[in-house]
């Protein structure tokens, strides 16, 4: 069996206002490679933005790979390290407050995609001068701040 690739990636997302437009960015490294992608809805969340930027880095690579992942959202590399996916998804899509779990739309699409690759989430304090956290925050902060952004269809 063919070693998987190893691919790293940054992730972030952006909001104008909390809900208000927002974006995502997210920058793939593989070798020589880059690709860089984001895009933005009106209105969502800075949370639903950080989900879905780990969703389209992900989402994107053609084959299993091993991909160490760099996120400073707290929640996102939260919800895979300590388990609350997992809990989440034993319980029903409640919290353990019993309360709905917020943005389950993205954590249902998310999920399959952690099982198809080797991911390691890795946090990075955000505005701290790591140059592929900052060009995310660039992508997504422009793709929040475009025109004609569509409807996210999973915010309320």
């Amino acid at each position: 069996m063919a070693e998987q690739k190893k691919v790293v990636a940054y992730t972030d997302g952006a909001c104008l206002g909390n809900p208000g437009p927002g974006g995502y960015g997210a920058v793939l490294l593989f070798g020589e490679e880059r690709k860089e992608l984001s895009g933005g809805f009106r209105p969502t969340t800075n949370n639903r933005m950080e989900l879905l930027a780990v969703l389209e880095a992900l989402g994107a690579l053609k084959e299993p790979c091993r991909v160490d992942l760099y996120t400073d959202s707290k929640y996102v590399r939260d919800a895979i390290e300590k388990g609350w996916l997992r809990s989440w998804t034993r319980n029903g899509w409640r919290t353990a407050a019993k309360k709905p779990v917020k943005n389950k739309d993205l954590w249902l699409r998310l999920s399959p995609l952690l099982s198809a690759h080797d991911v390691a989430f890795h946090w990075v304090p955000g505005h701290s001068g790591v140059p592929e956290n900052e060009r995310c925050d660039e992508l997504a902060s422009a793709a929040a701040r475009r025109t004609g952004l569509p409807k996210d269809p999973g915010y309320p």
